[in-house]
């Protein structure tokens, strides 16, 4: 099984995609709890040099107090991560299939509530 949910934006660059997928985000209820800049990160931290790489921390609250009503520890695999690399040809765009990974909990009620969210990330991805 897929873990993402993945779109390929030809010729563009990451601040343009980052601009997108978050507007795309909002309309489909989402909003960006975290940010992470892996680039920087790993420029500061280990003087490495590598593409654009961000990760964002995506939640739509209504699922995700949903989610927490159903499992109480399934806070520890929220938020939805999203990232935009660069890759040769623009960004590639990959958000978490919720689905995937809430395998590792067996309750169909919150399989459910993951479905309605692999819907919405599907989405606005496909709107970026």
């Amino acid at each position: 099984m897929a873990y993402t949910i993945n779109r390929m934006i030809p010729d563009t660059g990451i601040d343009d995609v980052d601009a997108r997928t978050r507007k795309a985000l909002a309309d489909h209820g989402f909003g960006v709890l975290t940010e992470i800049d892996v680039k920087a990160t790993m420029k500061k931290k280990l003087d490495a040099e590598m593409p654009a790489y961000r990760i964002l921390g995506a939640c739509n609250p209504k699922m995700a107090h949903q989610a927490i009503g159903i499992e109480p520890r399934v806070g520890a695999m929220l938020p939805c991560n999203v990232i935009l690399r660069e890759v040769e040809g623009g960004v590639e765009v990959s958000a978490i299939d919720p689905v995937a990974s809430m395998q590792a909990i067996e309750n169909a009620e919150l399989t459910a509530v993951a479905g309605e969210v692999r819907g919405l990330l599907a989405k606005a991805v496909a709107a970026i």
